[in-house]
């Protein structure tokens, strides 16, 4: 447990999408282990999630799905403080006096921004076709996420370490300018170790992502999570010739998932399928059973929290009125320092 002068350590969740797999090894467990050392700060960003969802009716769901994802694999509401973005109006005010010290250039450079200008030149479209100011002012949200929590620090991949940069940029702005009254801590990224250093293939054996629609969603059914394992496709190397487990989206997935305690396995699967006789189909069974075994109770704590009226609408409560008594005190300080209200 934290100590109570610990750092801050802040994860966003956007929801945008069904939670998979490769969320579960890449971000949910590397960013819950942070709670055993960081005093730590869990929210689901629906407001970011606007840039790409028009739909309210998956915008309430993915919200809802994505929250109990968190709870189901692991996340302690009373260690923690857990809520949705939008419960959490400070943000949204500081976000404009933010927005009023931050420079067009430096939105210019956001690697989301440029890489959509970039298609957009390549197709022989205009730089900025399809473009919405969301998705261009997305930087400084993100940016007062992180300050009005006073966050140290801010997991993130590698790809999102310019977000982590952009929030101590804009917070020094604000605290060259008003520093005397009040500054902002200056966050740091850092990037979690996912253990293995690999990224989880997905069904094509590309990265596991809903940008390639290539996911296997983490609950399920066991019928539609059976049929997505033998969809993984794998060479026609015979039953009886040894195969190279490394080269295996299968095996790659069965390595980074199998529980603690769980080696044996990897380890005799991969003996098995060096030295030959065990097939392609024996090895996605094999993993099937892993997945299944450890899914299981989450699939089944993640349908009872999906329920109207579950603890996770006491969990959201309570982490939102725990957020806006911390988001308060940092919007009170900046509206003294900047000269509003009386």
């Amino acid at each position: 447990m934290p100590q109570p002068s610990a750092k801050v350590s802040l994860t966003g969740i956007k929801p945008t999408g069904e939670p998979h797999l490769g969320n579960l090894i890449g971000a949910i467990r590397p960013a819950l282990r942070l709670a055993e050392e960081y005093d730590s700060v869990y929210f689901i960003a629906d407001y970011h999630a606007l840039t790409t969802v028009r739909d309210p009716r998956l915008l309430r769901h993915y919200t809802r799905s994505v929250a109990a994802t968190w709870v189901a694999a692991g996340l302690d509401p009373a260690r923690t403080t857990f809520y949705v973005q939008s419960d959490v109006p400070e943000i949204f005010e500081l976000n404009w006096a933010l927005s009023c010290l931050t420079g067009k250039g430096l939105m210019n450079r956001a690697h989301a921004y440029k890489a959509a200008r970039d298609r957009n030149v390549e197709a022989g479209e205009e730089p900025d076709a399809g473009v919405n100011m969301g998705l261009f002012n997305y930087p400084i949200l993100m940016a007062v996420d992180i300050l009005i929590m006073e966050s140290d620090v801010v997991p993130v991949g590698k790809d999102q370490v310019q977000h982590v940069e952009y929030a101590a940029d804009i917070a020094g702005s604000f605290n060259h300018v008003y520093g005397s009254s009040y500054s902002f801590k200056i966050p740091q990224a850092i990037i979690p170790d996912v253990g293995t250093g690999h990224t989880l293939p997905g069904l094509d054996g590309r990265k596991m992502s809903k940008s390639y629609d290539n996911t296997i969603q983490l609950f399920l059914p066991e019928n539609k999570l059976k049929k997505l394992v033998r969809r993984i496709p794998t060479d026609s190397t015979p039953v009886e010739e040894p195969k190279d487990p490394d080269s295996s989206a299968v095996f790659q997935i069965l390595d980074q998932f199998a529980p603690s305690g769980s080696a044996d396995i990897v380890a005799e699967t991969r003996k098995r399928l060096e030295a030959g006789g065990m097939g392609w189909g024996e090895l996605k069974n094999v993993l099937f059973e892993v997945l299944n075994t450890e899914l299981t109770p989450l699939r089944e704590r993640y349908d009872e929290l999906m329920k109207p009226g579950s603890d996770l609408d006491t969990y959201l409560a309570q982490g939102a009125e725990k957020a806006r008594d911390r988001a308060s005190g940092v919007l009170g300080s900046v509206r003294e320092a900047i000269g509003i209200g009386r």
